[in-house]
């Protein structure tokens, strides 16, 4: 009787699941269909499709890892590390009550399966945030003058139970990682290099230089920190006798005296690590999260530096003058506010950093030196109306390697924040360059935090966040928002073109069609939007923004407003 319940409800999951399918056509006709694999996580992080063909996942606030088949939405809880966690649920407790304490961004965060998981190797890592330093001191815990809050992460190897689906038998690899209340990046990832696996995880600047971190010093550019590093470790230890070396492979590049997990540096947020072989040859891939524009894809190569706080983006100067951030707060060091330097030229800082220094692959999107230097100038003072800039904000990162959808092969799949979509970006046939423009697929309003693929390449499965709001150029959530803490997966079911996007040559539009593109982006936006946008221009185009609200023009007028149409243009697509 028990069995044939089981029967029945799996067969009544199946058909509704089927029945609530909707379709969606891609930008080159892909056709998918959508539906609700799982609803109310407690802020999905890592959703990975495991060798027994079940999603793994981790909830950041729930401080959970459950096993889920992804046919039916049935979830197990295999482990719940809350009782690890050394600090409450402070995003549940009024402010009133423990001083505003801050939660982490993140918590429980990245999970990695060992490659031979159900082959003798049965090895899950997984990283969480477990020590917050303030926790016993009074108000919110921070460092006097917006020094920071300093959290502690761990990184731990545990082992599964393929009978009884639990994780168990904890062996701590690193207690001792820096971390934060913002951008802590938090990804897992097991890659060959010379034939052999390692982990690797990515650390952020945490923030420092922003916000409640503003005067926290960014070490970024340390060697001997963790802080905005991508870490590789051992997946076994090795024979070094002191337990903490041992899980460090002992040919990492800053090794010195002491051994060091650094791979690389110069990273601000890395959220996304992937990794393909394409054209014959293994290539780690990272989307990181620019500052107020410049969202980064990097190709990650042993001890390379990627610039971060002295070069954001390309070095092509948009950021001269300028820093990561800037602040009200004048008590903080520097024109802009902050202990993120200012940069007096992008140019020659990445000459200065040298041969190890690298530029991205591609960037989301790289706004203009005026652009920005108006944000910066209206954060520091506080403007009423808060700027906007366009970003993406990406989450995570994939690299499609299957076939099964025309034109995907060798895409790098990127879930994004702030606009709500999964980004495509072609790859060249040998990986080392970006061979078209940005694709979007699945625009909602929901924050997209992770993505997994099903090995046959039919199926991308999708976690969103819970909460609408993190920090920085991700804040902005989506209008809205629908569909908080779920699953959703999107089987490609047709259609489609094996064509390469190239990067568009754009032909800036004629006066007549930027006159009109920028009174229908001026027309249908909201009060307060308006204030927002008008803030955010030059004062020369000011007039020309108010002149595109009235509702005729005179001869003269509508003249003015084409000579200045394409500069105006220019200047809303940037917000």
């Amino acid at each position: 009787m028990r069995l044939r319940l089981v029967v029945l409800w799996t067969l009544y999951a199946l058909l509704t699941s089927t029945a609530n399918a909707q379709t969606i056509v891609g930008p080159q006709g892909e056709r998918f269909t959508e539906r609700v694999v799982a609803r109310q996580l407690s802020d999905p992080w890592e959703v990975t499709y495991g060798p027994d063909n079940f999603l793994w996942m981790t909830e950041a606030k729930g401080y959970r890892v459950s096993r889920l088949d992804p046919a039916t939405g049935t979830r197990q809880v295999l482990l719940d590390v809350s009782k690890e966690r050394q600090f409450p649920r402070y995003d549940k407790i009024p402010d009133s009550l423990d001083g505003g304490k801050p939660w982490p961004q993140g918590g429980l965060m990245g999970l990695a399966l060992h490659p031979q998981l159900l082959q003798g190797q049965p090895y899950v890592y997984l990283t969480y945030i477990y020590r917050f330093a303030g926790a016993q001191q009074p108000g919110n815990g921070s460092l006097p003058n917006h020094g920071g809050n300093f959290f502690t992460a761990r990184l731990v190897r545990y082992t599964y139970d393929a009978a009884a689906h639990t994780l168990s038998r904890p062996v701590v690899l690193c207690d001792t990682i820096p971390a934060s209340n913002d951008h802590n990046s938090g990804r897992l990832l097991i890659a060959p290099v010379a034939g052999r696996n390692y982990l690797f995880y990515s650390v952020g600047d945490l923030g420092a230089g922003q916000f409640d971190n503003g005067g926290r010093t960014n070490h970024a550019q340390n060697p001997n920190s963790y802080e905005g590093k991508i870490l590789r470790f051992n997946l076994e230890p090795d024979a070094d006798p002191n337990t903490q070396e041992a899980w460090l492979p002992n040919d990492n590049p800053f090794n010195t005296t002491r051994q060091s997990a650094v791979w690389s540096i110069g990273h601000r947020n890395v959220q996304g690590l992937a990794y393909a072989e394409i054209g014959g040859n293994g290539k780690m891939y990272a989307s990181e999260h620019g500052a107020f524009s410049d969202d980064e894809i990097n190709l990650i190569e042993r001890g390379k530096n990627y610039g971060h706080p002295l070069v954001l983006g390309f070095a092509d100067g948009n950021y001269n003058g300028l820093a990561a951030a800037a602040s009200e707060h004048a008590s903080l060091p520097g024109p802009w506010h902050t202990t993120y330097p200012t940069i007096t030229s992008e140019q020659a800082n990445a000459k200065a950093l040298g041969a190890t220094y690298r530029d991205p692959l591609a960037t989301l999107y790289p706004l203009s030196h005026d652009f920005l230097t108006t944000v910066l100038t209206r954060t520091r003072r506080h403007d009423p109306d808060e700027p906007t800039w366009k970003s993406e904000a990406p989450s995570s990162l994939a690299v499609y390697t299957a076939t099964a959808i025309p034109g995907w092969h060798n895409s790098l799949l990127i879930p994004t924040l702030k606009q709500g979509k999964l980004v495509r970006l072609k790859l060249r046939d040998d990986g080392t360059a970006v061979a078209s423009d940005t694709i979007m697929y699945f625009k909602a309003p929901v924050r997209f935090r992770d993505l997994a693929v099903s090995p046959d390449g039919t199926k991308l499965y999708l976690a969103t966040d819970s909460a609408t709001v993190t920090s920085g150029p991700s804040e902005d959530a989506p209008k809205g928002t629908a569909c908080k803490g779920c699953l959703l997966e999107y089987t490609y079911v047709g259609g489609g073109s094996a064509a390469t996007p190239t990067v568009a040559n754009r032909k800036a539009p004629s006066p007549e069609k930027a006159m009109q593109e920028a009174t229908a982006m001026v027309q249908k936006l909201k009060p307060k939007d308006r204030r927002v946008k008008r803030a955010g221009l030059p004062a020369t185009q000011r007039p020309v923004f108010d002149l595109l609200l009235k509702p005729t023009l005179t001869a003269e007028e509508r003249a003015r407003v084409q000579q200045n149409a394409l500069a105006l243009l220019a200047g809303l697509r940037q917000q």
